[in-house]
């Protein structure tokens, strides 16, 4: 069904599914708490939804899925990085079972994988998700994830808690690539693995890593409650390792935070967003700079724009606006700083900055497009821009629109 709406508003995709349920504006308005003058200007494009939170209540109200209104997953294009074979495979390599368990009859191998070997291909896949290389990603998983698999299987002692701890590392990867790319369920399955693999893995560190990627899976689909709890459960459980934290273990503390506190934001819990804030900057502190331990990005600056994002998720735009255009993120990874961007993108559109607004859309674009393309926010921003131009939008919007998949033609 998503691609009969995929060149639509989310307004106007909320409109379609309402028909499609037989529901008149007045019931559905009534359902999330709104006014049918709210619901009809919603749908009309004259209000935009741009807070997860009111679009996950019509969802829910719709009985559809966050993704549908989202229109995600997108079409992940072929490119020299990907190949012809991009989610699909992946999918294949989740959903294989006889690769889970040798009761199934899985190929016996003459040696096993190199745990070197393996760490480089782990390091690799997660080095490109963090260079918003979610093709390459997605091209180089299967395989990483069948190296992991047979290691773990192979290996005991030291050597197979090492093995455990590659597997799980390959499923955040896999996670986090299927959530940038829009496959919200697939992205579940990927994570829920991982965190048994850590477990098995004996390292605390790599556990909350994991904690993180299902508390990121438990947010983007629209199951906010849920993931505050995990992020309490998941922070008293690393608790008693923080008096003899090394770096990585604080980064994975502080991170976890700052997951809660969007998926707070996200259910408007303005109260829990701003504690779980506050006590990632309390960890940010106490390591002192920013870092990028175990693929964390973590550190000050990754709080501040955790601010920004969270400020936007609570309708604050104008904090998220003024705030975000001056925070330097030139030392993040480059899918942070293109997370950020977004963000500010979408405060500026807001405060109808329009131009600044595309200029900082077209800037992430230039030197992260995989990600652009894939992300809601910018497609939203895009059709917005087309559907509130009298006549035939500015060139730039134009192209960028036919770049990121959509508008037909």
């Amino acid at each position: 069904m998503r691609g009969l709406t995929q060149h639509l508003s989310i307004g106007e995709r909320v409109a379609w599914y309402r028909r499609r349920r037989g529901l008149s504006q007045e019931v559905l308005a009534g359902l999330v708490g709104r006014t049918t003058d709210w619901l009809s200007k919603a749908e009309n494009n004259r209000i935009e939804l741009d807070r997860l939170s009111v679009i996950t209540s019509l969802a829910e109200a719709l009985d559809v899925s966050l993704g549908d209104l989202l229109a995600e997953p997108t079409l992940m294009e072929w490119s020299s990085e990907s190949g012809r074979h991009t989610v699909p495979a992946l999918r294949r390599a989740l959903m294989d079972y006889t690769q889970l368990t040798p009761l199934l009859g899985s190929v016996a191998r003459d040696e096993p994988p190199a745990l070197d070997a393996l760490r480089g291909d782990v390091k690799t896949v997660l080095d490109a998700y963090q260079a918003s290389r979610y093709g390459f990603a997605t091209r180089r998983l299967p395989l990483v994830l069948a190296e992991a698999l047979a290691a773990s299987r192979a290996y005991s002692g030291g050597e197979g808690r090492e093995a455990y701890t590659q597997l799980a590392l390959a499923y955040h990867g896999a996670a986090m690539t299927l959530g940038k790319v829009g496959e919200a369920e697939l992205a579940w399955i990927a994570a829920d693995r991982g965190l048994a693999a850590a477990q098995q893995s004996g390292d605390s560190a790599v556990t909350g890593s994991l904690f993180r990627a299902v508390t990121h899976c438990l947010t983007s689909t629209g199951r906010f409650t849920a993931a505050i709890q995990l992020v309490n459960g998941a922070a008293d459980a690393l608790q008693p390792g923080l008096s003899t934290a090394d770096d990585a273990y604080l980064s994975v503390y502080g991170t976890l935070f700052l997951a809660g506190a969007m998926a707070a934001a996200r259910a408007e819990d303005r109260a829990t967003a701003q504690s779980f804030l506050r006590e990632a900057d309390d960890t940010a502190q106490r390591l002192g700079a920013d870092a990028n331990h175990l693929w964390t990005a973590f550190g000050p600056t990754n709080v501040a724009i955790h601010r920004v994002a969270a400020a936007g998720e609570l309708g604050d735009l104008q904090i998220a606006a003024d705030v975000g255009q001056h925070i330097d993120t030139s030392g993040l990874p480059l899918e942070r700083r293109v997370r950020h961007s977004l963000e500010v993108a979408r405060a500026l559109s807001a405060w109808n900055r329009t131009d600044e607004a595309l200029a900082t859309l077209l800037e992430a674009e230039q030197i992260a497009p995989e990600q652009v393309r894939h992300h809601y926010m910018s497609r939203e921003l895009i059709i917005g821009w087309i559907r509130g131009t009298r006549g035939r939008p500015s060139q730039p919007v134009a192209d960028l629109a036919r770049r990121l998949g959509v508008v037909g033609g």
